[in-house]
C-alpha cells in the first residue's frame, strides 16, 4: 500500500514540528491510540485498536524516528502485530515546509499488511488508512490551533491514493501571545469534546 498526502497546518513550521514530536498530543490525535511509551532514543512502543472492514483488532507495535532533520523532516519506521488479525509494517516520510504563517505537511507512506487484514482486499485497507489519516489530521490541526476544517490538501498531483479535505486555512495567526492563547483555547475545546 502506498499513500501520499499534503496537508496545510494553520501554524508556523516550528510549532508544527514541536507538535509532531509531542507524544501526549499525538496519543490524543491518533484514532484508537491507547498508549505511546518511550523505547530507547527516538523510538516508541505503542498500542492501538483499529478496524479495517470487518476486522477489528488491538495492535501492538514499535515506531522509530530516523533521518531527523529538525524542523524539516523525519522518517517513521513502524511495525505492528494484531494477533490473528495480522500485521502491518512500513515507513512514512514526513516533511514540513513553511508557507507564510502556515506549514505544508507532506507524507509518503509505504506499508505492507498481512494476515486477515490482507485477505479483506486492498480497497478496504486503503479506505481504512485514509479514514484514519483524515481523522488524525482533523484532530491534530484543531489541537495545534485551528479548526478541523483548516486542514487542507493544496496539491492534488499525488497518486490515486491521495485524499484531501477541501477546506481553507484561516491564516489568522496574530502575534505570539495571541497564537498561544488561541492554541490553548482550541486544545481545551477539543479535550472537552472527546
Amino acid at each position: 500500500m502506498e499513500m501520499n498526502q499534503t496537508q496545510r497546518l494553520p501554524v508556523p513550521q516550528e510549532v508544527a514540528w514541536e507538535a509532531l514530536n509531542d507524544i501526549a498530543l499525538l496519543k490524543q490525535c491518533i484514532p484508537g491510540c491507547e498508549s505511546i511509551e518511550p523505547d530507547g532514543e527516538n523510538a516508541y512502543q505503542l498500542a492501538l485498536t483499529a478496524a479495517v472492514g470487518p476486522v477489528k483488532a488491538r495492535f501492538k507495535g514499535r515506531m522509530a524516528l530516523q533521518d531527523i532533520q529538525a524542523p524539516q523532516s523525519y522518517t517513521i519506521q513502524f511495525d505492528g502485530q494484531g494477533g490473528a488479525a495480522g500485521f502491518g509494517k512500513g515507513s512514512a516520510k514526513v516533511t514540513l515546509a513553511p508557507e507564510g504563517d502556515e506549514t505544508l505537511l507532506t507524507y509518503v507512506v509505504q506499508a505492507q499488511v498481512g494476515g486477515k487484514i490482507a485477505q479483506i482486499g486492498s480497497r478496504l485497507v486503503d479506505a481504512a488508512a485514509r479514514k484514519m489519516a483524515d481523522a488524525f489530521f482533523a484532530r491534530f490541526t484543531e489541537a495545534v490551533g485551528g479548526s478541523p476544517g483548516d486542514a487542507q490538501a493544496p496539491d492534488s498531483d499525488n497518486n490515486d491514493n491521495t485524499q484531501s479535505n477541501g477546506a481553507t486555512g484561516d491564516g489568522d495567526e496574530g502575534g505570539g501571545d495571541d497564537q498561544t492563547k488561541k492554541r490553548k483555547r482550541s486544545w481545551t475545546a477539543w479535550i472537552s469534546k472527546s
